[in-house]
C-alpha cells in the first residue's frame, strides 16, 4: 500500500552546482525529497545535502558517470531505497565544448557525445524503468538549437538529439500518466556558460534577450518545478526558457 504522507522523491543528475543546484534546491522547497546526483565533486554535493537536511528538508549524494549504466541503476537503486520510490528524474548533467566544426577535435567530440547524448539516453532508460506512474521526466536541450550560434555545433548537434528523443520516450510511457519534457535554456549565468564564452559574446547574448539580461538557473528551475508537478498537460514538448531569445 502507498504511503499517501511520504514526499515525493526527484533524481536530479548534474546537481551539484549550476542549473542542476538552483533545480535541487527549489524541488525541495517543492517538498521533494531528492538526490543530488554528482559526477565528480562529491565535496559539494554532499555539502548541498548537508545544507537541505538541516534546513529540515531530505536528500542525499549520489555519484556516478550518466553514461555509465551501471553507475546511474546503482544512483536509482540508492535514491529508491532511501525514500521508497522516484516520481521525477532531471536531466541536467552536461558539458559544453566550443568550437567550430573544421576544427573540432574527435575525441572531444566523442566526449561531448557520451556525457549529453548517451548520458540523458541512459537516464532516459532508467527513468522510463523506474519513474513511478503520475511522475516526470525532465531532459535538458539548449536554446541554440534555434539561435544556431557558430562555434557550437558539436554541443546543439548533442542537444538536438536529446530534443528528439523527449516526444518519443512521452509517446512510448502512454498509459502510465507520466510526462516527458525537454528544457531549453539561453544563456544562463552559470560557470559552465562563462568559462565557455569571451566576455564580448557575454555582453552579446546579455543585450539580446527583450529583457536585456541573462537567465538566472532560478529562472530555469522554476520551469522545471512546474513541469515537474502541475503541468501534467504539458508533454512531449520541449520548453525554451530564454527569456525572448530570438
Amino acid at each position: 500500500m502507498t504511503d499517501s504522507t511520504a514526499p515525493r522523491t526527484a533524481l536530479v543528475t548534474g546537481g551539484s552546482g549550476g542549473i542542476g543546484r538552483a533545480v535541487v534546491t527549489r524541488l525541495v522547497d517543492d517538498g521533494l525529497a531528492v538526490g543530488v546526483h554528482y559526477a565528480g565533486n562529491r565535496a559539494t554535493a554532499e555539502s548541498l545535502v548537508e545544507e537541505i537536511t538541516t534546513a529540515g528538508g531530505q536528500a542525499i549524494a549520489v555519484g556516478g558517470d550518466v553514461a555509465d549504466e551501471h553507475a546511474v541503476a546503482a544512483a536509482f537503486d540508492a535514491v529508491e531505497s532511501a525514500f521508497g520510490g522516484i516520481d521525477v528524474v532531471v536531466n541536467t548533467a552536461g558539458i559544453m565544448v566550443l568550437g567550430s566544426i573544421a576544427e573540432y577535435d574527435l575525441d572531444r567530440f566523442d566526449q561531448i557525445v557520451r556525457t549529453n547524448l548517451r548520458g540523458a539516453f541512459v537516464v532516459s532508460q532508467q527513468a522510463a524503468r523506474r519513474v513511478r506512474d503520475g511522475g516526470a521526466i525532465i531532459n535538458f536541450s539548449t536554446s541554440v538549437t534555434r539561435t544556431q550560434l557558430p562555434r557550437y555545433g558539436p554541443y546543439v548537434a548533442t542537444k538536438a538529439a536529446v530534443e528528439g528523443l523527449t516526444p518519443i520516450l512521452a509517446r512510448e510511457l502512454r498509459g502510465r500518466d507520466i510526462t516527458v519534457n525537454s528544457v531549453a535554456p539561453g544563456p544562463t549565468a552559470t560557470p559552465l556558460f562563462f568559462d565557455g564564452n569571451t566576455e564580448q559574446t557575454v555582453q552579446a547574448l546579455t543585450a539580446a534577450t527583450p529583457l536585456e539580461r541573462l537567465g538566472r538557473p532560478e529562472d530555469i528551475a522554476e520551469t522545471v518545478s512546474h513541469l515537474a508537478g502541475p503541468a501534467r498537460w504539458v508533454n512531449g514538448q520541449t520548453v525554451f526558457v530564454n527569456g525572448g531569445l530570438a
